[in-house]
């Protein structure tokens, strides 16, 4: 059920046989308010019923606590407005009493949603709803929800329609005045308190009527008003700064992602575990032949060469130095926050050297003019410079967002994308924009190709390459402290090994463009 604290009310009751009545406005319209359930709500113009089943009138929204019933329901732009009688009953005596004190001095519609949908910041907009109850209660969701006057008075006949005007002391004959009366006696005449329906009615009525009736309604406010509510001084958070705490609203927030793209999809291997800053990778430089044998005469004969490549270790490290007060005192805890930042970076950092390893690796294929056309040719002219004399064949491309971005926009002389996210007749490849994630990011694959999509590539570059041409090798050794006792603090280091090696340049075919 969703509960909803209103704007200010007025009561009029009397402990006899006396008007017993609340009224006010019961919900506005169009203004967002968080509701008893956490709930951010919104009603619509209309979604309170005014007709019907009367709603009960409650205490603290405790349907066995009922003191009472809604007797009047009117709506306008701004929202419902009503009247509610208070039964006389022991627990609508003590309603009244509470009241008179200044603890109820609120309502709170109850009201079941029938029709209603969330919207895009996540407040449910109620289009229809069934009221249930309307709830006396303390506290409201609204600083201004509050009684602003209990008062006894005599039975009386009252409709929403209907506006008792108060009546004027008869006078001496005088001249008609210019001015209303209700202005030009204001300094000398006083009126009775307006009941709940004059007052609504007058609101709804406007103009001259509704200046009176409020004017009679303010007059009788500042007259009853005791010395001390006149004296109260005010005190405002403006004046208790000390006791305003600031919270901090965990986690922290990171505006990046912690990926190695290109790390991910080639794929690393292990270090070796020799010593030494370098080790050996060997390559074919010479292979061995077979060829047709002639009877009698000597086979093809040729000796194979292998080269020694000497792959040499980096060292990829980021440190810092945290104080003592800084991982004691800090809630998110610094410490967790900063040592997950490092290790982030490590890893972006890594990525960031085998992809530039990868660029400056591979053999320049050209520069592509932008078309389609054009780079259809350049995707197989790499194909056919990986496979000649190898049978091997490209399984990956790798460019930056740009790149990216180029590629996945090309359209053909239909103006149709030649990648499209559906694969369609005709046209090359998938494009699946909502079916990617940050290691491969849509998986446009442009003639079949693994894509990966890293910031780190060089703008306006690509590279079409056989995955196992790209060796990666990593030793990643993590957090080394060392305590600080001088300077109270600690100073941590991530850190670890990468290797890089490029066993066959024509395995890796870079393509540029403007």
């Amino acid at each position: 059920m969703i509960r909803f604290t209103a704007s200010p009310v007025t009561i009029d009751a009397a402990d006899g046989e006396g008007r017993r009545e609340i009224m006010g406005l019961a919900a506005p319209y169009n203004v967002e308010a968080t509701v008893a359930d956490g709930t951010t709500v919104k009603f619509l113009p209309g979604s309170l019923p005014v007709e019907g089943a009367a709603p009960k009138l409650i205490m603290n929204h405790d349907l066995t606590a009922a003191i009472g019933v809604v007797s009047e329901r009117v709506e306008d732009e701004n929202g419902v407005y009503f009247v509610a009688r208070i039964s006389k009953t022991a627990a609508g005596n003590d309603a009244l009493e509470l009241a008179k004190d200044g603890v109820l001095d609120a309502v709170s519609v109850g009201a079941e949603p029938i029709e209603a949908e969330y919207d895009d910041k996540g407040v449910l907009v109620i289009a229809l709803a069934k009221w249930l109850e309307l709830s006396l209660v303390p506290l409201g969701a609204f600083p201004e929800a509050k009684i602003t006057q209990v008062a006894a008075s005599k039975k009386e006949e009252n409709t929403m329609n209907e506006i008792t005007t108060p009546e004027v002391a008869a006078e001496a004959p005088a001249a008609a005045p210019t001015a209303p009366v209700w202005a030009a006696a204001k300094a000398e005449r006083e009126f009775a308190m307006p009941t709940a329906g004059e007052y609504l009615a007058a609101y709804h009525a406007g103009g001259q009527t509704w200046s009176n009736v409020n004017a009679a309604y303010k007059q009788n406010v500042a007259k009853k008003q005791t010395a001390i509510e006149a004296a109260l001084a005010q005190d405002l958070t403006t004046d208790t700064p000390g006791l305003l705490p600031t919270p901090v609203l965990g986690p922290v927030f990171v505006g990046k992602s912690y990926v190695a793209p290109f790390l991910s999809e080639v794929g690393t291997r292990a270090m070796p575990n020799s010593s030494g800053k370098s080790f050996i990778r060997p390559t074919f430089t010479q292979y061995t032949a077979a060829g047709l044998q002639t009877e009698g005469q000597a086979v093809t004969s040729q000796k194979a060469t292998i080269s020694a490549n000497t792959v040499s270790r980096t060292t990829v490290a980021g440190g810092v130095f945290l104080s003592q007060q800084d991982v004691d005192f800090t809630d998110p805890a610094a410490l967790e926050q900063i040592l997950n930042d490092l290790a982030g970076e490590y890893l972006i950092k890594a990525d960031e050297i085998a992809v530039d390893a990868c660029v400056s690796g591979s053999t320049t294929l050209g520069q592509w003019d932008g078309t389609p056309e054009d780079l259809i040719l350049f995707l197989y002219g790499a194909a056919r410079d990986i496979a000649d004399g190898t049978n091997l064949f490209p399984t990956h491309i790798v460019f930056g967002p740009d790149t990216w971005a180029k590629i996945g926009s090309l359209v053909d002389a239909d103006n149709r994308p030649v990648f499209p996210s559906i694969g369609a007749p005709n046209l090359l490849g998938t494009n699946t924009l909502g079916a990617g994630n940050v290691t491969n990011w849509s998986t446009i694959n442009p003639l079949g190709l693994r894509t990966i999509v890293d910031s780190n590539c060089a703008d306006k570059t690509m590279v079409v390459f056989h995955g196992p041409g790209m060796e990666i090798y990593q030793n990643i050794r993590g957090i080394m402290s060392v305590e600080d006792p001088e300077l109270l603090g600690r100073n941590f280091t991530y850190y670890g090994y990468l290797a890089t090696f490029v066993p066959k340049a024509t395995l890796l075919q870079k393509i540029t463009w403007v």
